[in-house]
Protein backbone atom coordinates (compact mmCIF):
# COMPACT_ATOMS: atom_id res chain seq x y z
CA UNK A 1 0.00 0.00 0.00
CA UNK A 2 2.68 2.38 0.87
CA UNK A 3 4.66 1.74 -2.52
CA UNK A 4 1.32 2.36 -4.46
CA UNK A 5 0.95 5.66 -2.17
CA UNK A 6 4.23 7.16 -3.53
CA UNK A 7 3.53 5.83 -7.14
CA UNK A 8 0.65 8.09 -7.30
CA UNK A 9 1.86 10.75 -5.35
CA UNK A 10 2.68 13.07 -8.33
CA UNK A 11 -0.55 12.66 -9.74
CA UNK A 12 -2.48 13.26 -6.25
CA UNK A 13 -0.75 16.29 -6.32
CA UNK A 14 -1.50 17.73 -9.54
CA UNK A 15 -5.24 17.13 -8.64
CA UNK A 16 -5.35 18.55 -5.25
CA UNK A 17 -3.24 21.43 -6.87
CA UNK A 18 -6.10 21.72 -9.64
CA UNK A 19 -8.73 22.13 -7.11
CA UNK A 20 -6.80 24.32 -4.85
CA UNK A 21 -6.27 26.51 -7.93
CA UNK A 22 -10.03 26.76 -9.00
CA UNK A 23 -11.10 27.59 -5.59
CA UNK A 24 -8.58 30.44 -5.16
CA UNK A 25 -9.74 31.45 -9.12
CA UNK A 26 -13.13 31.65 -7.44
CA UNK A 27 -12.48 33.34 -4.70
CA UNK A 28 -10.28 36.28 -6.92
CA UNK A 29 -13.57 36.12 -9.43
CA UNK A 30 -15.71 36.73 -6.24
CA UNK A 31 -13.63 39.09 -4.07
CA UNK A 32 -14.38 42.46 -6.09
CA UNK A 33 -13.00 46.04 -5.18
CA UNK A 34 -15.68 48.10 -3.28
CA UNK A 35 -17.97 50.15 -5.42
CA UNK A 36 -17.12 48.34 -8.96
CA UNK A 37 -20.03 47.90 -11.20
CA UNK A 38 -20.61 49.33 -14.55
CA UNK A 39 -18.98 52.53 -14.05
CA UNK A 40 -15.41 51.31 -12.67
CA UNK A 41 -12.94 51.51 -14.18
CA UNK A 42 -10.53 48.41 -14.62
CA UNK A 43 -6.38 48.63 -13.57
CA UNK A 44 -5.01 49.25 -16.98
CA UNK A 45 -2.12 46.78 -18.39
CA UNK A 46 0.98 49.58 -16.97
CA UNK A 47 -1.30 49.74 -13.62
CA UNK A 48 0.65 48.38 -10.11
CA UNK A 49 -2.13 45.66 -9.81
CA UNK A 50 -1.94 44.01 -13.11
CA UNK A 51 1.67 43.85 -12.83
CA UNK A 52 1.52 42.64 -9.44
CA UNK A 53 -0.53 39.98 -10.24
CA UNK A 54 0.84 38.92 -13.13
CA UNK A 55 4.43 38.76 -11.59
CA UNK A 56 3.34 37.64 -8.57
CA UNK A 57 1.49 33.94 -10.07
CA UNK A 58 5.23 33.68 -11.45
CA UNK A 59 6.47 33.66 -8.51
CA UNK A 60 4.11 31.73 -6.38
CA UNK A 61 4.41 29.25 -9.31
CA UNK A 62 7.63 27.94 -8.65
CA UNK A 63 7.25 28.31 -4.60
CA UNK A 64 4.49 25.55 -5.34
CA UNK A 65 6.59 23.92 -7.65
CA UNK A 66 9.62 23.14 -4.71
CA UNK A 67 7.19 22.75 -1.67
CA UNK A 68 5.64 20.03 -3.76
CA UNK A 69 9.21 18.49 -4.46
CA UNK A 70 9.35 18.52 -0.10
CA UNK A 71 5.94 17.39 0.60
CA UNK A 72 6.34 13.95 2.06
CA UNK A 73 9.86 14.36 3.39
CA UNK A 74 10.61 12.25 6.39
CA UNK A 75 11.28 15.59 8.41
CA UNK A 76 7.83 16.51 9.35
CA UNK A 77 8.43 19.90 10.56
CA UNK A 78 9.46 20.55 7.28
CA UNK A 79 6.88 18.39 4.87
CA UNK A 80 4.12 20.19 6.70
CA UNK A 81 5.64 23.61 6.07
CA UNK A 82 6.13 22.65 2.44
CA UNK A 83 2.03 21.38 2.30
CA UNK A 84 0.91 24.93 3.93
CA UNK A 85 3.08 26.87 1.46
CA UNK A 86 2.19 24.79 -1.65
CA UNK A 87 -1.67 25.02 -0.42
CA UNK A 88 -1.95 28.37 0.36
CA UNK A 89 0.30 30.12 -2.51
CA UNK A 90 -1.60 27.16 -4.95
CA UNK A 91 -4.64 29.69 -3.39
CA UNK A 92 -3.55 32.93 -4.38
CA UNK A 93 -2.50 32.13 -7.53
CA UNK A 94 -5.88 31.28 -8.64
CA UNK A 95 -7.41 34.33 -7.04
CA UNK A 96 -4.33 36.86 -8.28
CA UNK A 97 -5.56 34.94 -11.83
CA UNK A 98 -9.40 35.75 -11.06
CA UNK A 99 -8.57 39.03 -10.64
CA UNK A 100 -6.64 39.30 -14.48
CA UNK A 101 -9.80 37.49 -15.56
CA UNK A 102 -12.11 39.68 -14.32
CA UNK A 103 -9.86 43.09 -15.98
CA UNK A 104 -9.74 41.38 -18.83
CA UNK A 105 -6.34 41.15 -18.76
CA UNK A 106 -3.70 38.35 -19.75
CA UNK A 107 -2.85 36.00 -16.79
CA UNK A 108 1.24 36.05 -17.10
CA UNK A 109 3.27 38.90 -18.27
CA UNK A 110 4.29 38.95 -21.35
CA UNK A 111 7.89 40.58 -21.22
CA UNK A 112 10.08 41.12 -18.39
CA UNK A 113 9.44 41.29 -14.35
CA UNK A 114 8.48 44.34 -11.98
CA UNK A 115 8.39 47.02 -14.56
CA UNK A 116 4.85 48.26 -12.49
CA UNK A 117 7.54 49.00 -9.71
CA UNK A 118 9.37 52.03 -11.53
CA UNK A 119 8.58 55.43 -10.64
CA UNK A 120 7.06 56.62 -14.20
CA UNK A 121 4.63 53.25 -13.99
CA UNK A 122 3.31 54.56 -10.61
CA UNK A 123 2.76 58.62 -10.77
CA UNK A 124 0.83 58.19 -14.40
CA UNK A 125 -0.19 54.47 -15.21
CA UNK A 126 -2.70 54.56 -12.53
CA UNK A 127 -4.45 58.11 -13.27
CA UNK A 128 -5.72 58.11 -16.63
CA UNK A 129 -2.92 59.67 -18.03
CA UNK A 130 -0.51 58.10 -21.25
CA UNK A 131 0.57 54.66 -20.49
CA UNK A 132 4.30 54.93 -19.69
CA UNK A 133 6.77 52.87 -21.32
CA UNK A 134 8.19 50.32 -18.79
CA UNK A 135 10.47 48.20 -21.52
CA UNK A 136 13.66 50.12 -19.92
CA UNK A 137 12.35 49.37 -16.39
CA UNK A 138 11.92 45.17 -16.54
CA UNK A 139 14.10 42.66 -15.41
CA UNK A 140 14.35 39.11 -16.58
CA UNK A 141 14.81 37.17 -13.65
CA UNK A 142 12.63 38.04 -10.20
CA UNK A 143 14.85 38.33 -6.85
CA UNK A 144 14.78 35.14 -4.60
CA UNK A 145 14.32 33.02 -7.82
CA UNK A 146 15.85 29.51 -8.26
CA UNK A 147 17.84 28.94 -11.29
CA UNK A 148 17.12 25.62 -13.45
CA UNK A 149 20.38 23.84 -11.98
CA UNK A 150 18.93 24.80 -8.11
CA UNK A 151 15.60 23.24 -9.50
CA UNK A 152 17.28 19.74 -10.46
CA UNK A 153 19.41 19.71 -7.49
CA UNK A 154 16.49 19.91 -5.25
CA UNK A 155 15.00 17.09 -6.85
CA UNK A 156 17.70 14.50 -6.89
CA UNK A 157 18.68 15.40 -3.23
CA UNK A 158 17.39 13.00 -0.83
CA UNK A 159 17.09 13.26 2.94
CA UNK A 160 18.43 15.94 5.85
CA UNK A 161 20.19 17.06 2.69
CA UNK A 162 16.98 17.96 0.28
CA UNK A 163 15.53 19.38 3.48
CA UNK A 164 18.63 22.22 3.86
CA UNK A 165 18.46 23.11 0.33
CA UNK A 166 14.63 23.46 0.28
CA UNK A 167 14.56 25.49 3.31
CA UNK A 168 17.11 27.84 2.21
CA UNK A 169 15.54 28.17 -1.70
CA UNK A 170 12.21 28.57 -0.19
CA UNK A 171 13.69 31.25 2.23
CA UNK A 172 15.83 33.35 -0.53
CA UNK A 173 12.49 32.55 -2.67
CA UNK A 174 10.38 34.75 0.44
CA UNK A 175 13.13 37.11 0.83
CA UNK A 176 13.30 38.01 -2.82
CA UNK A 177 9.63 38.99 -3.12
CA UNK A 178 9.59 41.15 -0.42
CA UNK A 179 9.59 43.70 -2.31
CA UNK A 180 6.98 43.43 -4.56
CA UNK A 181 4.89 42.91 -1.69
CA UNK A 182 5.32 45.81 0.07
CA UNK A 183 5.54 47.98 -3.49
CA UNK A 184 1.76 46.61 -4.07
CA UNK A 185 0.54 47.07 -0.82
CA UNK A 186 1.69 50.89 -0.64
CA UNK A 187 0.44 51.64 -4.30
CA UNK A 188 -1.92 49.04 -5.63
CA UNK A 189 -5.51 50.86 -6.51
CA UNK A 190 -7.65 48.33 -5.70
CA UNK A 191 -8.56 47.93 -1.92
CA UNK A 192 -8.82 44.05 -2.57
CA UNK A 193 -5.08 43.91 -4.16
CA UNK A 194 -3.82 46.14 -1.07
CA UNK A 195 -5.25 44.04 1.32
CA UNK A 196 -3.97 40.79 -0.34
CA UNK A 197 -0.34 42.16 -0.63
CA UNK A 198 -0.59 43.36 3.05
CA UNK A 199 -1.73 39.68 4.39
CA UNK A 200 0.85 38.14 2.31
CA UNK A 201 3.61 40.15 3.02
CA UNK A 202 3.18 39.70 6.59
CA UNK A 203 2.46 35.70 6.16
CA UNK A 204 5.54 35.16 4.57
CA UNK A 205 7.79 37.34 6.89
CA UNK A 206 6.81 35.06 9.73
CA UNK A 207 7.79 31.96 7.68
CA UNK A 208 11.21 33.80 6.79
CA UNK A 209 11.38 33.73 10.78
CA UNK A 210 10.15 30.03 10.83
CA UNK A 211 12.94 28.78 8.02
CA UNK A 212 15.65 30.90 9.33
CA UNK A 213 15.33 29.02 12.82
CA UNK A 214 14.56 25.56 11.40
CA UNK A 215 18.16 25.81 9.35
CA UNK A 216 20.13 27.22 12.41
CA UNK A 217 18.65 24.23 13.77
CA UNK A 218 20.00 21.92 11.15
CA UNK A 219 23.27 23.78 11.32
CA UNK A 220 22.43 25.39 8.13
CA UNK A 221 23.09 29.23 6.69
CA UNK A 222 20.66 30.80 4.73
CA UNK A 223 21.45 32.06 1.25
CA UNK A 224 22.10 35.41 0.02
CA UNK A 225 19.18 36.84 -2.18
CA UNK A 226 21.17 38.21 -4.68
CA UNK A 227 22.84 34.69 -4.98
Amino acid sequence: MGVEVRAHRPTLLVLAGVAVLAVGFLIGALVQPAGQGASHRVPEASSVDVGFAQDMTVHHRQAVQMANTEIGSSDPVVSSLAFDIASTQQVQIGQMQGWLSLWGHPLLPSAGYMGWMAADARTTGDHGGHTPDRSAATITTMPGMATSAELTRLRQATGPARDVLFLQLMLRHHEGGTSMLDHAAQHAREPAVQAFATQLAGSQRAEVLTMTGLLAQRGAQPLPVGG
